[in-house]
Order: structure tokens, then sequence, then C-alpha cells
């Protein structure tokens, strides 16, 4: 098991930046990719990025790359998300997820990962 916890969300203003963290606890860390969604009320789970057990491969969404970067810090157990010039509809909760290295599959889907956190509000004012 693998338990995820999301931080670093709230209210920010149009064109500001956000850094979202999720803590990873429960085995060993580097063994999972690490996903980012986000979802909006009425909508399915979107896909933001996800990353590589050792930190060195990333992938994002489309409309997303440029602004937003993943990482993570395997000696502290947790991934972030940095978000930069955020936009009103960028309003979402934002979830990590995790899932093992290796899988077959680009990590894009929610069926693909194993493991949930709660997730963190975002919410970007105009």
């Amino acid at each position: 098991q693998v338990q995820l916890v999301e931080s670093g969300g709230g209210l920010v203003q149009a064109g500001d930046s956000l850094r979202l963290s999720c803590a990873a606890s429960g085995r060993t860390f580097s063994w999972y990719t690490m996903g980012w969604f986000r979802q909006v009320p009425g909508k399915e789970r979107e896909f933001v990025g996800r990353i590589s057990g050792s930190g060195g491969s990333t992938s994002y969404a489309d409309a997303l790359e440029g602004r937003f970067t993943i990482s993570r810090d395997n000696a502290k157990n947790t991934a972030y998300l940095q978000m930069n010039s955020l936009k009103p509809e960028d309003t979402a909760v934002y979830y990590c997820a995790a899932r093992p290295i290796g899988r077959n599959g680009g990590g894009t889907s929610t069926a693909s990962y194993d493991y949930w956190g709660q997730g963190t509000q975002v919410t970007v004012s105009s």
C-alpha cells in the first residue's frame, strides 16, 4: 500500500504561481511513477502530467506544458507540481497518484494508477 497526501492548494490570483506537494509513505517511493490529475465538478478527472520513478522523465498534457512542471525528491518521498502563470480555468481539485514503474501504457489515464491522494483545491481568481 502507498499512502499519498497532497498539500499546497489555495486561493490565488490569475498570473500567480503555486507549488503543490504530494507526500508518499508505505513503499519505496522510487518504485512508482507519480501522476498529477485535476478535476472540476461535473467533469472527468483530467491528466496533468507524470514523472518517472527516477525523476528522469516527465510528460505533460499538451495544453499545460510550459506552465506546469513536475519534479520529485525521492529522498523526501515527495512529488511536486509547480504551476506558473495560473489562469481561472486552472481552478480544480488536484490529485496525485502512483503506479508501479514498468507498467505498460503512457500513464495518462486514471485507470492506470493504483493509489490516489485525497486532493487539494486550487482556486484561481480573475
